[in-house]
């Protein structure tokens, strides 16, 4: 069966669609040239990872002779050569895009990237110092001899390679050949001297202008830039490690060595320093990557960020603050009134650091328990677990050493956690627990009361102002106890426990998924009305889209907001002709997780720290919140309308895995998802101050005026 018949879309090539949605927004001319630029930045960072990742598995695969085929048919070798044929041409479009159209805008604004053929006296001068008295001394040559041991490149740091001649007196005439490591010491970008803005040239260019002296009495033919990526999918075998902190200090250590899955240099490579990278770092063909320009375009969100050019980037839209909460209350006092729903990061993520931080001071706090999965380099959430700790509170905090690439920092943060106090559980044998959730036990007059924050994203107040993401605040009885039985069961043996409200993965979080697309499916043949919204970032679980299609087969209205990879095919007619699937780019990440589902009008809503994907509902413990307050589920609804009907930053994704911008008709209004969700949370804001203004406070007896 071709992929084109195929019931599935390949995970990978829909990956690298969503990655040429982000490429899009740098493509459009109506984005600010700085915010065009990070979006470039963007696509970069989002290769490397899939590289290191996705493409490092897929070889290991191949090289295996593994034959097993994915969900839409392919092999790994055939996944392979799609995807270096769908990447070649993506390199293409980024460096047309930053070379010809991004980096000319901003050369008219003044910020120049300065090459090493266009340096003025004063700015050669300038190098000729920082080189003498820096660049000199940090950077050291290794020579490399052909079939002789490679130098052990960090991962993603740029090198360059040289070529030398021959020696004259030798009768070996080969080429010989040394390679300039750059490492973190060195910023590769140098500012210039400039009476028009901002002049910088790369560190790769200034040494290429003093490569001489690196080589003194040598002839140096070549000097070119080049990067290697190397395979990161590896994984600690838990069952053979004793120690879970050591074993994933061991991985850590064992990406440093890793096969290179991606070799990346400039196009102006000779074909004998080319030959010698390729046979040196055993690269073929298909993971060559020649580029036109700067290699690694991720390091230009350092230039994004400059200062003074406000107008070439959005228009600031500050997070409001949640009409519900009020500054002068203590946190506790507001949710034993209300439950609280924020929608970041259009509201603000301060009240979740607030009840975490009041709770480590609050003397009726007897117990904190959280998960910490990604949190901010100086996490103010971490720092009040421990200030809990040390005023002797119980603090339980569950740091998941197993998430991808913030390894390093979540071992130092279980670390100073213990030093503190707080009883740290290194994640669940076997699992990686990527759900969110806080509980706070405390002692009132009326007794012990739990409350819980849920929520869709993590605790990291710096992505909060990044990412779309909803945060649940309650103590509702019910769910302060399914909280309390969730960290038991993690932190301890237990086994399965029947939760009140909440659904746990790897447990019975997808069965509930099922049941709820079943339900709509049944009702529908039944005669009524079945209507399904959801909004994550992926989705990948074959039962999930056969459920799917089995409903839309039934007639059931499905409308997905999936910002990312989706292995259903959407619009097929008889297969899935009532699903429509809209993939949102925009100047925030999507990143909320939401469900909606019409249950014969008690409408049901729920919020997740799951992507429908295996690896969420059977390797990750995540959690799966009903919403039960009336005006948070409405809201909720309202905001997956909102996304779904974007007719601004809206793509549809079309049967054969590709997509089409979605355009108002005429006469139809512009919806612009995410400007509608900030006016909205302003405009709510606005009202209920003006509201708390007119507010009249009687005098009581016994009381100054």
């Amino acid at each position: 069966m071709s992929q084109s018949e195929n019931r599935f879309i390949n995970r990978e090539l829909s990956w690298l669609e969503f990655n040429q949605r982000v490429l899009d927004e740098a493509i459009d001319q109506s984005v600010p040239t700085l915010e065009r630029m990070k979006f470039v930045a963007i696509t970069a960072s989002n290769l490397d990872e899939f590289f290191m990742v996705r493409v490092g598995g897929l070889q290991i695969m191949a090289r295996s002779g593994s034959g097993k085929r994915d969900a839409s048919g392919m092999t790994a070798d055939q996944q392979l050569a799609a995807i270096s044929d769908r990447t070649h041409k993506m390199y293409v479009a980024q460096y047309t895009c930053f070379l010809s159209e991004i980096e000319s805008q901003l050369a008219e604004e003044g910020i120049r990237r300065v090459t090493p053929d266009s340096l003025n006296d004063s700015q050669f001068q300038m190098l000729e110092q920082v080189f003498r008295e820096e660049i000199y001394s940090i950077l050291t040559p290794m020579v490399v001899e052909k079939d002789k041991e490679f130098p052990l490149l960090q991962n993603r740091s740029m090198n360059v390679c040289v070529q030398l001649s021959p020696l004259e007196k030798s009768d070996n005439k080969e080429h010989r050949f040394a390679v300039i490591p750059f490492g973190q010491a060195t910023s590769r970008f140098i500012t210039l001297p400039s009476d028009k803005g901002y002049d910088y040239i790369l560190l790769e260019d200034v040494v290429s202008v003093f490569i001489d002296r690196f080589f003194p009495g040598e002839a140096v033919l070549e000097c070119v830039p080049f990067r290697i990526t190397r395979n990161a999918d590896l994984g600690v075998r838990e069952d053979q490690a004793f120690d879970l902190l050591e074993g994933m200090e061991e991985v850590l250590d064992a990406r440093k060595a890793s096969h290179c899955v991606r070799l990346e240099v400039s196009d102006h490579i000779s074909t004998v320093l080319l030959d010698f990278l390729r046979h040196t770092l055993d690269v073929d063909e298909v993971s060559l990557y020649a580029v036109p320009g700067p290699i690694d375009l991720s390091a230009f969100f350092s230039v994004t960020g400059l200062k003074g050019y406000d107008h070439l980037r959005y228009d600031d839209w500050p997070p409001s603050s949640s009409p519900d909460i009020d500054s002068r209350i203590p946190m506790f006092e507001i949710l034993s009134q209300q439950d609280i729903m924020l929608y970041h990061p259009f509201e603000s993520f301060d009240p979740v650091v607030r009840f975490i931080e009041e709770a480590a001071e609050d003397a009726d706090v007897l117990a904190i328990k959280q998960t910490l999965y990604r949190t901010s380099k100086q996490s103010p959430i971490v720092a009040a677990l421990k200030r809990a700790a040390e005023n002797g509170k119980n603090v339980t905090a569950l740091v998941e050493l197993k998430a991808r690439f913030d390894e390093e920092r979540n071992i130092n943060w279980a670390r100073e956690l213990e030093q503190s106090g707080v009883q740290v559980i290194y994640g669940v044998r076997g699992y990686k627990t990527h759900a969110k959730i806080c509980v706070v036990v405390r002692r009132e007059s009326t007794g012990i009361v739990r409350y819980a924050h849920f929520g869709t994203g993590n605790y990291n107040e710096a992505t909060a102002n990044l990412y779309t993401d909803v945060s649940f605040m309650t103590c509702d009885p019910e769910l302060g106890a399914d909280a309390t039985a969730f960290f038991n069961t993690i932190s301890g043996y237990s086994q399965y426990q029947d939760f009140h409200q909440i659904e746990v993965a790897p447990l019975r979080l997808r069965e509930k998924i099922l049941e709820m697309i079943e339900s709509e499916t049944e009702r529908k043949r039944q005669g009524h009305d079945a209507h399904i919204m959801a909004k994550f970032n992926s989705l990948v679980d074959p039962k999930i889209i056969k459920a799917l299609y089995e409903a839309s087969q039934a007639g059931v209205t499905i409308e997905l907001n999936v910002r990312g990879i989706c292995c259903l095919r959407p619009g097929v007619p008889g297969l899935s002709e009532t699903i429509r699937v809209v993939s949102i780019i925009d100047r925030f990440l999507e990143h909320s997780r939401i469900m909606y589902f019409l249950h014969g009008g008690d409408e049901k809503v729920f919020i997740s720290s799951a992507d429908w994907m295996p690896r969420n509902l059977d390797k990750r413990v995540e959690l799966l919140t009903p919403i039960e307050n009336d005006a948070i589920r409405n809201r909720l609804i309202e905001s997956l309308r909102v996304n779904l009907s974007d007719n601004v930053k809206g793509r549809r994704i079309l049967p054969d895995g590709g997509y089409e911008r979605i355009r108002p008709t005429e006469g139809e209004p512009e919806i612009h998802s995410q400007r509608v969700l900030y006016d909205a949370s302003r405009e709510v804001l606005k009202q209920t101050r003006q509201v708390r203004r007119t507010e009249f406070v009687p005098h009581r007896a016994g009381t100054d005026a």
